[in-house]
């Protein structure tokens, strides 16, 4: 990098600040701050929904699948994430919004006290915000690691450096400013990976190899196969199935970018805007890394800097600058929108157990609380990243599909059933038994197990057997032990019923976690 690329970096971290300044004014409590207060126009919602999906990891881990088996990358990825949302689109988006609009809640998780009651919804969330710092941990080795080829800085400086230029703008602008700047980084990415697929087209074209015929080509064999290596039939479906829950709000993100929109409506439309990105966009991005063996010589054993070396020999600075913030800006959307959805479920869901100050904040002191747990939570992300390439952790991939799709079926399987009314028999017992007999599986099988299989226990099965066990659980408990008395099927309606609007219904505002009695409101006759 020159002082041309800097340039363009600096620039951009200008700008996402200025957007996050911006964006203050717009705030006035912890609604806006977590939700948006109900008034996110549907396609921002839907490009928000889909860049807070990306990550770092897309250039590093991926790019290192795409390096060493081709177009799996996408197919088992990309793929079925689309067709998750989509499903979710009718099954999940409308209901989820009418978890703020009928009930009034700021957090994806506030719902399961009267859903269920008050221990599961604790124990869902403190899970789920442990799964969400090693997680986002995860993220920002990722961007450190592209960052250390680019300008030779050490993995801790650029964790701090994204870290804290992340920190300034969503603390202070909340949603609202997450939201603006993927709106930003889309805009920057579209022009980033047009840039270097173009780029990639026209050295193909120097070395004589036209656009098609590249996939004859000696070094790309098996790349044009759809499942290869640990990536086939059993992993797809595995993926397809954890994508459904994961991208519908399981990792709760993506269900703030829901409840952030005026009604079921818009936000059915705002899943359907993201499924659409996540179909054809990711193929542009993709392409370069499916050639990179014909350009490059990767330094890492798994591949994961092919990308960046790429970047480095095809691209004039300042769009090679330009691609360097593309880096940037896919990991401090999901970075930052995560950090806005673990101030939402801490704020909401466990600080007011913990304190009975919490119980009695005010608009001010809830909204306080949420910008300094947003700073908190980044912090202990950032103390995670510098621990990702130790033997705990081994390496960013396995991280982000071991970890992260292994432990977020237990979390998110009684979160997005208990909406369904087809899982209205399932209560507390049901939940919290998935819950925990769910992670006791994801121990068992990467740990164990895994020590004891003649080569481990296939990657396939690592990710997918925590969120069997749970499902299966949750299912066969609520029929063996149903739960469903009058208050948890008035939760269940009110999400399921037609009609949009905060006046379509009555439902009382829960109190806060640990307040009072597990009541909602009678609905109305």
């Amino acid at each position: 990098m020159n002082s041309l690329d800097w340039a363009v970096l600096i620039g951009y971290f200008g700008v996402m600040v200025a957007i996050g300044l911006w964006s203050h004014r717009r705030v006035g409590d912890v609604s806006d701050f977590f939700t948006a207060g109900g008034r996110m126009p549907w396609w921002l919602s839907g490009i928000s929904h889909h860049m807070s999906g990306y990550s770092a990891v897309l250039f590093t881990g991926y790019a290192g699948i795409s390096y060493t088996y081709g177009v799996t990358s996408f197919v088992t990825w990309s793929f079925p994430i689309a067709l998750g949302i989509a499903i979710g689109s009718k099954l999940f988006a409308p209901r989820i919004n009418r978890m703020r609009s009928r009930l009034h809640v700021a957090s994806p998780l506030e719902y399961l006290k009267n859903r269920y009651n008050l221990p599961t919804q604790q124990a869902l969330a403190w899970s789920g915000m442990l799964l969400k710092i090693v997680d986002v941990g995860a993220k920002w080795a990722a961007i450190a690691t592209l960052l250390s080829v680019f300008t030779g800085i050490s993995l801790d400086q650029g964790i701090l450096i994204t870290g804290a230029i992340t920190a300034v703008y969503c603390t202070i602008g909340g949603l609202w400013a997450d939201a603006l700047t993927e709106l930003g980084q889309f805009v920057i990415q579209l022009l980033a990976g047009v840039s270097m697929f173009v780029a990639v087209v026209l050295k193909l074209e120097d070395k004589g190899i036209g656009f098609l015929g590249a996939w004859d080509e000696p070094a790309l064999h098996g790349h044009g196969k759809p499942l290869v290596g640990p990536y086939g039939t059993v992993f797809l479906l595995a993926f397809l199935f954890i994508k459904l829950f994961e991208y519908n709000g399981g990792m709760l993100n993506q269900a703030q970018r829901y409840m952030a929109t005026s009604s079921a409506r818009q936000a059915e439309r705002s899943a359907r805007l993201s499924a659409a990105l996540w179909l054809v966009w990711p193929a542009v991005l993709f392409f370069p890394m499916w050639m990179s063996p014909l350009l490059v010589h990767a330094a890492r054993p798994d591949g994961s800097d092919s990308y960046a070396l790429m970047t480095e020999q095809l691209l004039p600075h300042g769009l090679l600058g330009l691609v360097v913030v593309g880096f940037f800006s896919h990991t401090m959307a999901m970075c930052s929108s995560d950090a806005n959805a673990i101030a939402a479920v801490f704020t909401r869901d466990v600080a007011p157990v913990l304190s009975r100050r919490a119980r009695a904040w005010g608009t001010r002191g809830a909204l306080v609380a949420a910008r300094v747990t947003t700073v908190v939570f980044l912090g202990l992300s950032m103390a995670v990243a510098t621990q990702v390439e130790s033997p705990a952790f081994k390496d960013i991939i396995t991280v982000v599909i071991k970890w992260v799709a292994g432990l977020m079926g237990p979390i998110a399987i009684p979160m997005m059933l208990g909406l369904l009314r087809p899982f209205r028999r399932s209560g507390p017992t049901a939940a919290l038994t998935s819950w925990a007999l769910g992670l006791l599986a994801f121990w068992l099988v990467n740990y164990p197990v895994d020590a004891h299989v003649d080569g481990g226990v296939p990657l396939q099965y690592q990710v997918s057997i925590p969120l069997a066990v749970s499902l299966v659980l949750y299912v066969v408990i609520g029929y063996v032990r149903p739960e469903d008395t009058p208050e948890r099927l008035a939760v269940i309606e009110r999400v399921n019923t037609d009609g949009d609007g905060d006046g379509a219904s009555s439902a009382a505002v829960p109190a806060p976690a640990g307040a009072g009695d597990d009541v909602v409101g009678t609905p109305p006759s």
